[in-house]
């Protein structure tokens, strides 16, 4: 297993209790350190449009020249950049958004089910929390595309419901102040949020104890093939082998695999986050919000506030850009007036791997040996435990307990 990020663990944990004997490589010297460390917390099943939908290319047009837009392309020679984005575009049309919208859908579902089970087996505690997460609008033309999607999202099996403003702020009273913004939401109970980085370390010290070998401070240097097959891991002057190898490196798999021949349809999409502790009296959310308008989610962390969100393609640059880190406080500002911080804010960015059709890449690539668990974009915390638990039934000779568009 290459990867120890929120997607890499989980894998490891449902291989390693099917019977394998794992081992896992990762360049950081813990787990959940990139990606995984600083998301936006939601288990959500209920955010399951693709971004390439048919409204997508004129919204993303009109967002181009805004610094602080929710989806924001840099204008730059990138061929792989050019590349997703072209095969982006295909994925806007009805047929496909409903196809992909789909796919989420079931792999979400199950996936908040495996999680679940294994919270009951193991007991973890990561300031979980099971109140549901309310989208909330405050443009009336979006809040109209929501009920349409609302009204598909609960044909897929998820409960999402449309609800007025009124019910938004029985909801979650936090939101009182807002009122005069809002114009509508809808919520899905059954949702949840959590720290996937705190779930991740001990999930891993779970793994850990049920044999799970972890290399850390392990930065693989290339794949090494022979026949046709993967024949071992270079880590530096050291090559680890295996029967099966699993690629869940996030946005670093396509770099990882591109000198095999394999071209994966990922690119990283940079996200923000805004971690603000909280006062005893802070006037702050404890159901999770996502602020569909502005691509931000809100999640209650214990005695912290996690505001997450926004996508900025720019390559594999992980440099905070203020006037977006200014963007996220602005908003959280204008929903959350009474929010007072008690101390400092920390921001962080990571890049989440994103698909065209923010389906994720699970299942055997076109190398026998090796499988690919990545793609998963903003749902990476969502899909872990379903992704993990399908790789394991593929990689055990199983059919997996859902229908889903596996490689």
């Amino acid at each position: 297993m290459i990867g120890a990020g929120v997607v890499g663990v989980t894998s490891a944990w449902y291989l390693a209790k099917a019977g394998h004997q794992v081992t896992v490589l990762d360049r950081q010297p813990a787990a959940g350190l990139e990606t995984s460390f600083a998301n936006g917390g939601q288990i959500s099943v209920s955010h399951a449009e693709p971004w390439a939908n048919p409204h997508a290319p004129l919204r993303a047009l009109s967002w181009m020249r805004r610094e602080d837009a929710p989806l924001l392309f840099r204008l730059r020679w990138d061929a792989a950049l050019l590349d997703w984005s072209l095969r982006f575009l295909r994925e806007c049309s009805t047929r496909r958004t409903r196809d992909n919208m789909r796919q989420i859908v079931n792999l979400a579902l199950y996936s908040r089910r495996q999680l679940q089970a294994l919270r009951a087996e193991t007991s973890l505690v990561y300031d979980h929390l099971e109140r549901g997460i309310l989208h909330v609008y405050t443009d009336r033309r979006e809040f109209a595309a929501a009920i349409e999607a609302a009204v598909l999202m609960r044909e897929l099996g998820c409960e999402r419901r449309t609800v007025s403003v009124d019910e938004c702020i029985a909801i979650e009273p936090a939101l009182a102040e807002a009122r005069a913004l809002l114009v509508g939401a809808d919520y899905t109970a059954a949702d949840e949020s959590g720290d996937a980085h705190r779930f991740t370390q001990q999930l891993a010290a779970r793994c850990a104890a049920r044999g799970v070998v972890f290399h850390y401070g392990a930065t693989v240097d290339r794949l090494n093939t022979a026949a046709g097959r993967i024949d071992g891991v270079q880590v530096g002057s050291k090559q680890h082998q295996a029967d099966v190898y699993v690629a869940a490196l996030g946005s670093y798999t396509p770099l990882l695999l591109r000198p095999l021949g394999l071209r994966l349809p990922v690119y990283p999409a940079k996200g923000y986050s805004a971690t603000v502790p909280l006062t005893e009296d802070s006037v702050a959310p404890s159901v999770s919000l996502t602020d569909d308008g502005h691509k931000l989610v809100f999640s209650r962390l214990g005695q912290r506030l996690r505001i997450a969100g926004t996508a900025e393609f720019n390559g594999y640059n992980t440099e905070l850009n203020p006037v977006r880190c200014t963007a996220l406080m602005l908003r959280a500002g204008e929903l959350f007036p009474a929010l007072r911080p008690a101390g400092e804010t920390v921001f962080w960015c990571g890049l989440r791997p994103a698909t065209p059709s923010n389906v994720p890449l699970i299942g055997r690539s076109a190398i026998p040996n090796l499988y690919l668990n990545t793609g998963h974009g903003t749902l990476g915390w969502t899909m872990a435990c379903g992704s993990g638990a399908a790789l394991a039934d593929i990689i055990s000779g199983r059919s997996p307990e859902l229908s889903f568009r596996f490689l």
